[in-house]
């Protein structure tokens, strides 16, 4: 499987597993395991280097356990092939997510200008403040 230009992963590595889904669907529901679950072995995958195993654990962390296993379900439809070609497609759209490089921030400097409209508003915040505070009485 064709994740990117760079990457493609032998579908030997993935592992499929099949389930009855939850839901309406009257005794269909009930005889068809249509659920689908995708199991990818990242801590030892032979396609990935290293640096590509850290930027998919770092990014996909929700999704994979702590033995380095993507879990990955489908039970959108009532057909299994349908819930498996879903799964796949999330499972390149997100290993091509997770590995796409990141742009470095480059830092900026506020302009003067809106310096000077943040220093404003934090002097009429101030002042309206001190109009809520207790008058004082000077002639005493």
């Amino acid at each position: 499987m064709r994740i990117n230009e760079f990457l493609a992963i032998p579908m030997a590595e993935i592992e499929f597993r099949f389930s009855r889904s939850g839901g309406p669907g009257g005794q269909h529901v009930n005889r068809t395991a249509s659920q689908v679950e995708l199991r990818f072995d990242v801590a030892s995958s032979n396609s990935l280097t290293d640096a590509q195993k850290t930027r998919i654990r770092t990014a996909l962390r929700g999704h994979i356990d702590s033995q380095g296993i993507l879990h990955l379900t489908s039970q959108a439809t009532p057909s299994q092939w349908r819930n498996r070609k879903d799964v796949l497609d999330r499972f390149k759209t997100l290993l091509a997510q997770a590995l796409r490089p990141r742009r470095k921030r480059v830092p900026t400097r506020p302009t003067r200008a809106s310096q000077e409209r943040r220093l404003e508003r934090k002097r009429r915040r101030g002042r309206k403040k001190a109009l809520r505070r207790p008058v004082r009485r000077t002639d005493e």
